[in-house]
């Protein structure tokens, strides 16, 4: 069933629909179903992951449970995470055995980033409103598809790119391959409307080493052996890609009703606000990690250290929830020894692997797309996201599959049992994110049981107990006789977000219990974290409405 399989790996990254506190819930839920529907797709010749990848998987989530930070239960989702990953990586193990089954992974990839692509370019020209709420409609210049940030919309255009070359190279039928071909420069103008630098560098790194790929593959032909089919186009064709890339680039902006957007051409050229590059979050991540090198800071804890921390030099000026580097946000949240174990541990199984070395067209492909998230994740967090967990652990799983077929029987029941409770973990969380979430809307427009005392009907939530707390926090006003538990809850609260909303509540409640030097203490970090939202506050201190 291939087809219905490329199905299953497309649909998250096409996921249109986002509701409640979290933007990224319910893509998340959607990709872990996927996987789910995706484990019960087995067939006799099944395979386990190699035991380096789930060992690595393992440590990790062992890594992330033991360093856990204040924030109950944060580390909870993080080791969830890891067992899907594992679990995805199963089926990828299985693909590592069937062509058409490492097939539907180029498929769906591509089939996603086809999409996204004419929904990107819709997007960009202010055409993408008539197709709500299928996607959505942001300024006129932006496009990222379903995927809300230019970065994942690059990466997964990225991944399509390498999933249409090595379709490209299998098929021989060259009117297919001109479809190909037409797929590419679909791809190319997308990238080109991201304006994203990660999407630059990554189609630099594909389109190099495909031309290397195709150099080598033509080198080892004698000349003497006639005309020959290659695989891959001639290395000056896909170098050309490169300046048509920037010419795209500078042709998409001129294409815009009334002009004013800004393209890839001028990102470029004017780089990030001095406030917001970085450079500046790195320096500030590295600091942190000073302070704390051998335990972190805590699994969830980035954010509250940085907001915390009085840096000497320049800071970064938002809410920093994220190193935007894998190996750096493990550092200073875990330690850098659990960081070394981590990073170290995946890099070995990389080069024991010898991927330069690598002749199979199915094992390139997954190479270029592991390779795509890597690089994405050395700049961002795209692991955080459904998507690309199932993705990665596909690729985990073709590329270190177990050395002999398991048992079918033993296999299948694996399969079938880490289903079943994957999808009862969905069902029961996509149950409690829409409890929780009715807190967050009108009232008018709540269910009909949540309607009044909403607040106290969701403080049984498990899973999403910080949203409930955020949300108390928020729409409570502080008053003597509250003073007490609110200063609680926003110390524990200002964990999970430290933002005005809940720093002045905390400030507010120090006051009125008395601890003025904590007050004035917490004063100054939110003027130096927040300068424009503390001079808002000073002005304009507003109240706020009696919780519902």
């Amino acid at each position: 069933m291939p087809s219905l399989s490329a199905a299953l790996i497309a649909l998250p990254f096409l996921f249109p629909w986002v509701a409640g506190p979290s933007v990224n819930v319910w893509q998340l839920l959607c990709a872990w179903a996927c996987v789910a529907f995706l484990l019960l797709l087995g067939d006799a010749r099944e395979k386990m992951p190699g035991g380096g990848v789930l060992c690595w998987l393992v440590l990790c989530a062992v890594c992330i449970a033991l360093f856990r930070g204040d924030v109950p239960g944060y580390w909870v989702p993080a080791c969830a995470a890891m067992a899907v990953i594992a679990m995805a990586a199963l089926v990828g193990a299985r693909m590592s055995s069937a062509a058409a089954a490492s097939g539907a992974l180029a498929w769906g990839i591509l089939a996603a980033g086809v999409v996204s692509a004419i929904l990107g370019l819709l997007q960009y020209y202010g055409l993408a409103e008539p197709l709500g709420p299928w996607t959505t409609s942001p300024p006129l210049g932006q496009a990222y598809g379903n995927l809300r940030q230019r970065n994942q919309f690059a990466t997964l255009i990225s991944m399509a790119l390498v999933a249409a070359l090595w379709l490209y190279a299998v098929q021989a039928s060259p009117r297919k391959r001109r479809g190909f071909v037409v797929a590419a420069l679909l791809l190319l103008a997308a990238q080109a409307a991201s304006t994203s630098r990660t999407g630059l560098l990554q189609l630099l790194s594909i389109i190099g080493v495909a031309s290397v790929i195709a150099w080598r593959e033509r080198r080892s032909v004698p000349a003497s052996a006639g005309p020959r089919v290659f695989s891959l186009p001639a290395p000056a064709v896909l170098l050309a890609a490169i300046p048509l890339y920037f010419a795209i680039c500078w042709v998409l902006p001129h294409l815009v009703a009334g002009g004013g957007v800004e393209g890839m051409l001028q990102r470029l050229e004017k780089g990030a606000p001095d406030d917001h590059s970085r450079l500046i979050l790195w320096h500030n991540v590295l600091a942190l990690i000073a302070e704390r090198p051998w335990t972190g800071w805590g699994w969830g804890e980035l954010s509250f250290a940085h907001y915390s921390t009085l840096y000497p030099g320049p800071r970064f000026s938002e809410i920093l929830d994220n190193a935007h580097n894998l190996p750096l946000h493990l550092a200073v949240e875990l330690g850098i020894p659990a960081a070394v174990l981590i990073c170290g541990g995946f890099v070995w199984m990389v080069l024991a692997a010898r991927p330069w070395r690598e002749r199979d067209p199915a094992r390139l492909m997954a190479w270029g797309v592991l390779a795509m998230v890597v690089l994405h994740s050395l700049l961002e967090y795209p692991l955080w996201y459904g998507p690309f967990q199932l993705v990665f652990g596909l690729c985990l799983g073709m590329l270190w599959p177990g050395r002999t077929p398991a048992r079918f029987p033993k296999v299948r029941g694996v399969s079938a049992f880490a289903a079943a409770a994957l999808m009862a973990i969905v069902v029961y969380a996509g149950w409690d994110y829409v409890r929780i979430s009715q807190i967050y809307m009108p009232r008018s427009e709540r269910l009909p049981a949540y309607e009044d005392d909403t607040l106290a009907k969701l403080r049984g939530s498990w899973l999403f107990a910080r949203q409930v707390d955020f949300a108390e926090l928020t729409l409570t006003t502080v008053t003597p006789a509250n003073a007490a538990d609110m200063h609680a809850l926003a110390e524990r609260t200002l964990h999970f977000s430290p933002e005005p909303r809940v720093i002045t509540k905390l400030i507010e409640s120090a006051e009125l219990l008395g601890r003025e030097d904590e007050a004035r203490a917490q004063a100054e970090r939110f003027r130096i974290a927040f300068p424009a939202a503390f001079n808002r506050w000073l002005e304009e201190p507003a109240g706020d409405a009696p919780a519902p």
